[in-house]
């Protein structure tokens, strides 16, 4: 449908307006909103990291541990593989900024003068062809006018001739003048268009690349993260190893009651001359008022149900601990049998912190008892090594195999005691459940 000058010149006119009237004050929205966004990212992308750092420390945990050393490698690695995704999305977000967010910003101000400056110039162009155009075709009616009276109508015929030829060049320059300046105003709106949507292609391949870069980091490290939590009930080697050999008869320290300090005992039921721990020993100080710490390996590959099957056959197996007479006969008659200190042999590595009465210990070291009689899981003893007195957590220890062998009976009145101290010794023999 073809559209004559008047109309297309008010379709050049309102494209330059509607740059002016819509696109740019959109744009001003679209910075803000732009702005906006960023800010969001940028919280998103602490807010990972603060995450992603509390997942590192939890894999921390896990490395020292000795059956999930390898999950807290994973844990770390996880940490380590996100931050590093984290920190190119915002590497990408701060070339949004620079590459859209500011060029807008400085384009938008400087396209509103020069829009403006545009359509007043087109304006006042075709004021003035619009003008010359009237000049022209007022002289021609004048000079028709003159040629009716019959005089000199040959002189007035050359002259209308020219005007007519006048006014037709100037019509076809008007013309020509709206048709470019059209084309000009939709191309003005096109570049525009134009650079939006080449900016925004940009930032969607930088954003492509981002997520095929995420893509194959993950995917190259998805497989092993699986394969290390696909088993649950798996325990390495060397753990088992050490479970083995607490489990074995020879290293299975006495269950049932806990056996008092020999010498405590000892001072008691035979007389002053054998109470060297009172004599020569610093004062003890009080066992700690919470209870001690269980073995790190107690119930870990046991469930609620197993654990207390185990506690009830330990019940059945050594009898009724309810029996206080049976408590006593034990500790005196265990009193009794031994003269030298009993040792134990560490299991667990165990650190005191800032707790001066408690004893810290590596694995496989060995303590010496001055009070074997356990208050709340805590045993009373001396380090061998380093001469440190503490209290410790009876479950963090074995008895040493040598304890039983140099073990010798004290001379008494009554030998039938040392019938029922026989008795109750190995009635004491119970492997320990952990």
């Amino acid at each position: 449908m073809s559209r004559g000058p008047e109309e297309v010149n008010r379709l050049t006119e309102s494209t330059y307006r509607n740059v002016m009237e819509q696109f740019n004050p959109g744009l001003r929205n679209l910075i803000n909103l732009g702005k906006n966004y960023e800010k969001a990212v940028n919280a998103m992308i602490l807010a990972g990291k603060a995450y992603y750092d509390g997942v590192a420390k939890i894999g921390e945990i896990a490395a020292g541990s000795p059956v999930s050393t390898e999950l807290g490698h994973v844990l770390i690695e996880i940490s380590s593989i996100h931050k590093k995704l984290n920190e190119s999305l915002d590497e990408n977000f701060r070339k949004f900024h620079k590459e859209i967010i500011h060029e807008l910003e400085k384009k938008t101000e400087l396209d509103v003068k020069y829009m403006n400056a545009t359509l007043k110039r087109y304006q006042a162009e075709h004021r003035n062809k619009l003008d010359s155009l009237e000049k022209s075709q007022a002289e021609l009616k004048k000079i028709r006018r003159k040629s009716q009276g019959g005089r000199n109508a040959l002189k007035y015929e050359h002259k209308e001739i020219e005007y007519v030829e006048t006014i037709t060049s100037r019509q076809n320059e008007i013309q020509k003048f709206i048709a470019d300046g059209c084309r000009e105003a939709l191309l003005e709106e096109k570049r525009r268009f134009c650079f939006l949507v080449d900016k925004h292609c940009s930032f969607a391949n930088r954003i492509h690349q981002y997520h095929l870069q995420s893509a194959e980091l993950i995917n190259s490290k998805l497989p092993k993260w699986q394969e290390t939590c696909g088993d649950a009930t798996k325990v390495p080697e060397k753990v088992m190893n050490m479970i083995e050999e607490i489990k074995t008869p020879i290293s299975t320290p006495m269950s049932g009651t806990p056996l008092p300090s020999p010498m405590i005992e000892r001072s008691s039921m035979v007389g002053r001359d054998y109470d060297t721990l009172s004599k020569y020993s610093p004062k003890i100080p009080s066992a700690p008022s919470a209870r001690a710490s269980t073995s790190p390996l107690i119930d870990m590959f046991n469930n609620p149900a197993t654990v207390a099957q185990n506690s009830e056959r330990k019940n059945n197996s050594t009898g009724s601990s309810d029996d206080p007479s049976l408590q006593r006969s034990v500790s005196v008659a265990t009193g009794l049998n031994r003269v030298k200190k009993q040792k134990v042999k560490t299991i667990f590595p165990h650190t005191a912190g800032a707790n001066q009465t408690l004893l810290s210990f590596a694995q496989g070291d060995v303590i010496t008892l001055l009070v074997s009689e356990e208050k709340d899981g805590w045993l009373y003893g001396e380090h061998e090594g380093t001469r440190v007195r503490g209290w410790f957590p009876s479950s963090y220890t074995k008895l040493l195999e040598e304890n039983e062998k140099e073990t010798v009976s004290v001379p008494g009145p009554r030998m039938m005691q040392m019938g029922l101290q026989s008795r109750l010794f190995s009635a004491e023999k119970i492997p320990l459940l952990l």
